[in-house]
């Protein structure tokens, strides 16, 4: 079946199966390998995406529910010597080690700080309870999102 999406602000037309999963239809045909398959039971958060603004995990998304939907991945968002925030902030507080859970954890964090109110060490940990990270023990995670929150603007709350 054919599939229209933008993806990375660039206008795609897709054949896809219609059991194709987003997260295989971005890794496989797109060659945008960011979004990881980490888990296959959509509870790591490896391979999440943005889709039409949101952050949803692209391995419970078939492609064709993307069907004219805006698609964000994590190498839409910043570029080498030009970062999205929440990717300066990653780096500059130490919070990925191996790196395979960050480009889910930075697009789920992106989105909790576009969408929550004021934020706070315990709303970031619980905003970002569907990302698993197996190397880091969070709290360079949650201090890279805090700091990432007021360069994006939004309030934080020590």
């Amino acid at each position: 079946m054919k599939v229209s999406m933008v993806v990375n602000d660039v206008p795609r037309e897709l054949d896809v199966a219609a059991n194709a999963l987003l997260v295989d239809v971005i890794r496989g045909q797109l060659r945008l390998t960011g979004a990881h398959v980490g888990c296959d039971t959509s509870q790591c958060g490896a391979c999440t995406v943005h889709v039409n603004g949101r952050a949803v995990k692209s391995c419970t998304m078939l492609a064709a529910q993307a069907e004219g939907a805006t698609v964000t991945t994590i190498e839409g968002i910043g570029a080498a010597g030009n970062l999205h925030p929440m990717q300066a902030a990653f780096q500059d507080e130490h919070g990925l080690q191996c790196g395979f859970c960050t480009p889910g954890m930075i697009m789920s964090a992106i989105d909790l700080v576009k969408r929550s109110g004021p934020l706070d060490e315990k709303t970031v940990r619980e905003g970002l309870e569907g990302n698993l990270c197996r190397c880091t023990g969070y709290h360079n995670i949650v201090r890279a999102v805090l700091g990432a929150a007021a360069q994006m603007g939004a309030e934080a709350r020590s």
